[in-house]
Parts: C-alpha cells; sequence; structure tokens
C-alpha cells in the first residue's frame, strides 16, 4: 500500500474517531437516556467542549471528501509521488493537531494548522495536474 493510500486509511480512522468524540459529549451532557432514545428534541448544547468537538468534526468533513478524492484518483491515474506524499501526511497530521487545539479553544494557531491541512490537500490535487 501507498503512503498515501495509508494516510488515507488512518484518515478515515480519524474520522470515525470525530464522530464518538462529540457523540460522547453530547451523551455526558444530555444522558444516556437521551441518547438511547429518538432525539426528537435535542437540547441545545451547554458545554464549550461538545460545541468545539462538533464544529471540529464538521470541519474535517468539509474538506474529507476532497481529500479521498484526489489521493485516489492520484492512485489511480499513477500520479503519486513526492507531492502526493508530502500532501497526504501535511493533511493527516494537522488533522490530527486540530482537534485538541479546536477542542481547548485555542486561536490563531489552529487557523494555521488548518492552513497546513488544506495546504496538503492542495499539494494532492496539484499532483493531478503537474507531474514532479
Amino acid at each position: 500500500m501507498t503512503s498515501e493510500l495509508s494516510y488515507l486509511a488512518a484518515t478515515l480512522v480519524l474520522a470515525l474517531v470525530q464522530i464518538l468524540l462529540p457523540a460522547f459529549a453530547r451523551t455526558r451532557e444530555f444522558g444516556l437516556d437521551w441518547n438511547a432514545g429518538p432525539r426528537d428534541a435535542t437540547p441545545e448544547t451547554k458545554s464549550r467542549l461538545t460545541g468545539r468537538l462538533q464544529r471540529a468534526q464538521a470541519n474535517l468533513f468539509e474538506t474529507l471528501p476532497l481529500f479521498i478524492g484526489a489521493v485516489l484518483i492520484a492512485h489511480a491515474a499513477d500520479r503519486t509521488g513526492a507531492l502526493t506524499s508530502l500532501g497526504a501526511a501535511l493533511y493527516f497530521w494537522a488533522r490530527v493537531a486540530y482537534i485538541p487545539l479546536y477542542a481547548l479553544g485555542v486561536p490563531y494557531i489552529r487557523s494555521l494548522v488548518w492552513l497546513v491541512s488544506l495546504a496538503g490537500l492542495v499539494l494532492c490535487l496539484l499532483a493531478l495536474f503537474i507531474r514532479v
């Protein structure tokens, strides 16, 4: 398996973790009965941490389809190389760093880390059009 596909697989595991983190936080906040019930009326979250984990998850899911597409197209078109390898690594590790930064409410650095993940995505996309 290429490093790009390995990072893609790791990113999917990270996405699963980011589904579970806010789910556990909501259960802790609203209770097990709410979680096991039909959730017809979901109360507004009062916990900053729960809200931050939900927003961090949504943020990942905004770019994840693009990352998946870029890595799979690069792999299928035999366009993997230095750009995609670096891009996939940057995207994954920046997304890992983003979670605690967002959860702790760290400004500016969180935004810089997001830009690093975006740069990784751009490198993967760029590899589809140029060969390095």
